[in-house]
């Protein structure tokens, strides 16, 4: 049996990318590589294998990265894989070149370009320079939307094996249509780490304008606070603008309760899974006209873009979702919904990814 080694950096892969390793370990010997998690256990529980790996995800330190390299290098080595399918920027980096010097066929996966990569710089500058050498010899590069794949070929990098996919795409049978609220109260959710990046200024500036005007509504947010802004969310809780409920496992139940997803992110991202796993689950959405973003709504008709760090014309997008009728609103979650099963639906990525593996594995 032919053998795939898979490079990713954390545990959170488990949850975009459960059903490419289901359908994976039914043809071939799957090893997965990145720092244990609890969900090592579930993949194990596939039939996959794993190896263990410490990666800083966000250092800068040019030793770490070394002794990254060299980890890759030497698990690729003892493990001999017919091929290595890589995710995010340090293992398609460090693991494309590991594979590029031992010459075994990868494909790697841009999750997003990342800061590193969107802010001009000396740090931009060597990041494209590693990309160029790391990839050159890559079978297939996915990219998760056109700007990605406009920023690659701009570069120069490796351009023949550039691919476009939507995303890492949303399991519509796991994220089902919820059945729409109908109460008087308005439920928003943000679920996102609580970073500035991902727009939470916007987010809390739009909540307390909103909340003094319509006290029906109510502001929810999920997910890790960053140190800097834990002071700052419980002022805005305490003001009762807010309800924060930390990092939330499952987040299904509060989209069950929720009228709409706002993600006011600009942060460099391939495509937003918090926004397809929202639409899969029937629900209007309110985001930025970033990329990643952007694609995942038709504006007007299952939900509104806004401008990026753009507070008032946030609050004017909320404010017109909230003038439609109960009937109206529900529909654009219905659209939402028919619009990730037809354009976002994991089965696509899944596809992809099987009709490329063949490919480097000489397969018919």
């Amino acid at each position: 049996m032919k053998k795939i080694l898979i490079l990713a950096n954390f545990d959170d892969f488990y949850n975009t990318r459960k059903e490419v390793v289901e359908e994976l370990v039914k043809s071939y010997e799957v090893n997965i590589c990145y720092p244990y998690g609890l969900n090592v256990e579930k993949f194990k529980e596939m039939g996959a294998k794993y190896t263990d790996i410490t990666i800083d995800r966000r250092g800068k330190n040019p030793i770490q990265d070394i002794k990254l390299f060299i980890h890759y290098f030497n698990i690729i080595k003892k493990y001999k894989p017919d091929c290595v399918l890589s995710y995010s920027i340090k293992p398609n980096i460090y693991g494309g070149l590991a594979c590029r010097i031992i010459k075994i066929p990868y494909l790697v996966n841009i999750t997003g370009l990342g800061s590193a990569l969107e802010n001009s710089g000396w740090l931009q500058k060597l990041t494209i320079a590693l990309h160029k050498i790391a990839l050159k010899k890559a079978h297939t590069i996915f990219v998760q939307n056109k700007e990605n794949k406009k920023f690659f070929q701009r570069h120069n990098i490796n351009v023949d094996a550039l691919v476009l996919i939507p995303g890492s795409g949303v399991n519509t049978d796991d994220y089902v249509y919820l059945e729409y609220p109908k109460t008087k109260e308005k439920h928003f959710l943000y679920i996102a780490r609580v970073m500035k990046e991902k727009g939470i200024d916007q987010y809390l500036e739009a909540a307390a304008i909103i909340k003094r005007k319509y006290k029906d509504t109510y502001f929810h947010i999920l997910g890790f606070c960053e140190e800097d802004y834990k002071d700052i969310l419980k002022q805005y809780q305490d003001k009762n603008y807010i309800l924060y409920h930390g990092l939330v496992e499952d987040v299904k139940k509060y989209h069950k309760m929720s009228c709409c997803l706002i993600h006011p992110s600009y942060y460099p991202e391939g495509m937003s899974n918090v926004l397809l796993e929202a639409c899969a689950c029937g629900r209007p959405v309110i985001t930025t006209n970033r990329s990643g973003c952007k694609e995942i709504v038709d504006d007007g008709k299952n939900g509104y873009i806004f401008q990026q760090c753009n507070t008032n014309d946030l609050v004017e997008k909320i404010e017109k979702f909230l003038r439609l009728s109960v009937e109206e609103q529900m529909q654009m979650g219905v659209k939402s919904r028919n619009k990730v099963k037809l354009e976002f639906n994991r089965s696509i990525i899944i596809k992809q990814y099987k009709i490329k593996i063949k490919e480097v594995l000489n397969e018919e």
